[in-house]
């Protein structure tokens, strides 16, 4: 087994006072891709979420490489080592491509540096170069998710967290979105990934976790998972 870039141990969280997640427990190895799965409200963003410190309240313990990061800020988070792409749209809709991507590395202070790691990116989505002065509100749907996740690897994190990276696009797009989450473990990137695509989703990772009411159910290698009856009947609408 890979060592553990990511651990989250007995994790709790909630807001509004409504309890989220119970002691929720799981590792990410240096490049691995782990995917959590699960029916919508099962907790599984607000895991993501957790991580990045964007909960009000949390308790237990998350490290990154060993060091506890439960007490960071979001950009200390990143600047640690954490990537976070979140569901939702995030690009800058009135700021070119490469206005979007400069706005990932806002915490470099090294010029070179920036404009070295931004050709890298470009190297990786040939699309983003081609795009580069185009506004990024008038990207494809498939080609912002791009945009959003290549504007992620501007701070070379150690893990990316990924949720719904598939969500809304068209066939084509979300064969190239699970390219492209392959394509950052090949580059030494750990992958955590929530993912309604159950089938595409265990397809493309090492190992997965099975979250419900806030709690994880299942723990396997992701073939096993594939195989695992319950899985099929529950998420992948097998009999």
């Amino acid at each position: 087994m890979s060592a553990a870039v990511l651990e989250v141990s007995d994790l709790g969280a909630s807001y509004g006072g409504r309890r989220i997640l119970e002691s929720v427990s799981l590792r990410v190895g240096a490049s691995e891709i782990v995917t959590v799965i699960g029916h919508n409200g099962a907790g599984k963003s607000t895991l993501l979420k957790s991580v990045f410190n964007l909960i009000p309240w949390r308790s237990g313990a998350i490290r990154l490489q060993g060091r506890d990061i439960l007490g960071l800020a979001p950009d200390r988070i990143l600047a640690a080592g954490i990537a976070y792409v979140p569901q939702s749209r995030s690009v800058f809709p009135k700021l070119t491509v490469d206005e979007n991507l400069r706005m990932g590395g806002y915490l470099l202070s090294d010029k070179a540096l920036l404009a070295a790691r931004i050709e890298k990116v470009r190297q990786l989505f040939p699309v983003l170069a081609e795009r580069a002065h185009q506004l990024a509100g008038t990207l494809s749907g498939g080609e912002q998710r791009m945009l959003e996740i290549a504007r992620a690897l501007l701070m070379d994190p150690k893990l990316v967290m990924l949720d719904e990276p598939s969500i809304g696009l068209a066939p084509r797009m979300v064969e190239a979105v699970f390219q492209t989450v392959g394509m950052l473990r090949n580059q030494g990137k750990a992958v955590l990934m929530v993912e309604q695509n159950v089938r595409k989703a265990l397809a493309a990772s090492d190992r997965a976790y099975v979250m419900e009411l806030g709690e994880i159910r299942l723990e396997d290698a992701a073939p096993a998972l594939i195989g695992d009856p319950r899985v099929a009947r529950l998420y992948m609408g097998r009999r």
